[in-house]
């Protein structure tokens, strides 16, 4: 029977499976805000520089450009999802809702600047975005389900309703600007959302300013 090479140390594994981790986390950070920025002019060299990585480890975690853009959609629409019960956890439902609503337009950008490759992926797999797309439903839904039911925006407004009424919003906007265009857009959503709701927002919303 062979001998066997000299055991690796367990805490040395741990220790690389760790810092791979941490590498593919920044990877996927820094390539949402590059796609948010630059659009499909961003390269994969651009990255790795933003990440702090080289362009090894960056191929060593997503083999192809497509391979990376979907990991960060993936990651994109993850973070937002459980951002909707983590805000409605630390506030108020209205000012979650709110708060959620300023990261969807981040979200936006970032689908928008990997436009091209997002529908190469669609075409191979048609179902990709149904789940997504459910669960960004569903996510909205809490959000405003709980902002209703405290009084702070109207009832009469759906999860889909108002994800379409954000993404007109960002597509609007210039692309080189558009998440600082569509911020302020988001506010006057914001308040045609609490005109008419039951509670204290939504009335003064509905008597106008005093005096």
């Amino acid at each position: 029977m062979p001998a066997s090479g000299p055991a690796r140390p367990a805490h040395r594994s741990r220790a690389a499976r760790a810092d791979a981790l941490r590498n593919r986390a920044r990877l996927l950070e820094a390539g949402s805000a590059a796609f948010a920025e630059h659009g499909e002019a961003t390269s994969l060299e651009d990255v790795a520089r933003r990440a702090a990585v080289g362009i090894g480890t960056l191929y060593r975690h997503f083999p192809t450009r497509d391979a990376l853009v979907e990991a960060v959609y993936r990651s994109t629409v993850d973070s937002l999802c459980d951002d909707a019960d983590e805000l409605l956890a630390a506030l108020p439902p209205g000012e979650a809702l709110a708060e959620w609503m300023r990261r969807y337009v981040g979200y936006v950008a970032t689908k928008r600047g990997m436009a091209s490759a997002v529908k190469s992926i669609l075409r191979a797999n048609s179902s990709f975005f149904d789940d997504y797309r459910r669960r960004l439903d569903g996510a909205a839904g809490r959000l405003l389900q709980a902002a209703a039911a405290s009084g702070e925006v109207r009832s009469d407004v759906d999860a889909g309703e108002l994800l379409r009424a954000i993404h007109g919003i960002c597509l609007a906007a210039d692309a080189s600007h558009q998440v600082a265009q569509s911020l302020p857009l988001v506010g006057l959503l914001l308040d045609g959302l609490r005109h008419g709701a039951t509670g204290p927002a939504g009335e003064q919303r509905r008597a106008g300013p005093a005096g």
